[in-house]
């Protein structure tokens, strides 16, 4: 079993002798990588680790996270797929070092708590987004209310989304929702494709917002809650917050780290 001896910059991140677990996605790509470094570096079983490998896309690192959980392993992405926001470079040499000297990066989940046509209340976190989205060719008719006080009566539209920090640079930008520094302590509230109120493009809410969604004319246009890949079909209500007491802990090599790559990402043309 092969241990991570620490260097300064890691110190209070991980223990002394850490121990390192590999996990990765399915991508031949990534299974290649995940046999040489197991065969170079050796790998303790990741529900054991001090620290976690992810070798793959975000996918597998939103996988990874979520996997995760609550335990508080740290995890270090190397990108071994398609998207790589949340990856460091693959590079196989010198691994121990980069990952003793890797920067910690604390994001938090969103809880969604949904309710749906059937009477049951259903529970979900994500990382990324919660989103809600119509389930037939009808448009969605949803209300908003954030911290008790409805914002919007009556938004007809494909869907909307509340998205953290972390991932503000992903559905959320991609149907045209700002991205937020990492340490910005706010979440976008962003309409997907929204006919009406049309001049209505989203607003940023406090991190410490509570965010509630009516489906409106849920038996003729029913809709679907989803947080990150967790789905929940035919919701009539919704509650989207922060999760405060669970800390993901992510390790980026220095000058990588993942605030200035949300930084950086606004001013790509």
């Amino acid at each position: 079993m092969t241990h991570v001896d620490l260097t300064p910059a890691a110190a209070g991140i991980l223990p002394d002798k850490a121990r390192i677990g590999f996990v990765a996605s399915p991508a031949r790509e990534a299974q290649e990588a995940f046999k040489r470094l197991t065969k170079r570096y050796g790998g303790a079983d990741p529900e054991g680790a001090d620290v976690v490998v992810a070798l793959g896309g975000d996918g597998v690192m939103l996988q990874t996270l979520h996997r995760f959980m609550g335990t508080g392993i740290p995890i270090y992405g190397m990108h071994r797929g398609s998207v790589g926001f949340l990856m460091n470079e693959y590079h196989e040499a010198k691994l121990l070092e980069r990952v003793a000297g890797a920067k910690l990066s604390v994001i938090h989940p969103l809880k969604m708590v949904a309710e749906n046509v059937a009477g049951e209340t259903l529970q979900a976190l994500a990382i990324n987004e919660v989103h809600l989205y119509r389930q037939t060719a009808q448009s969605a008719r949803l209300a908003i209310t954030v911290d008790g006080k409805e914002r919007v009566s009556d938004l007809i539209c494909d869907g909307v989304l509340v998205a953290t920090p972390a991932g503000s640079t992903a559905y959320n930008l991609s149907v045209g929702g700002p991205i937020l520094p990492l340490k910005a302590h706010l979440l976008a509230l962003t309409p997907i494709s929204p006919f009406r109120p049309r001049r209505w493009r989203g607003a940023l809410l406090p991190n410490k917002a509570h965010v509630s969604i009516d489906v409106l004319e849920s038996d003729k246009r029913p809709v679907s809650a989803v947080a990150d890949h967790t789905e929940f079909r035919n919701v009539i209500s919704v509650t989207v917050r922060e999760e405060r007491g669970i800390g993901l802990k992510l390790l980026f090599d220095p000058g990588h780290a993942l605030e200035e790559r949300i930084l950086a990402e606004q001013f790509r043309f």
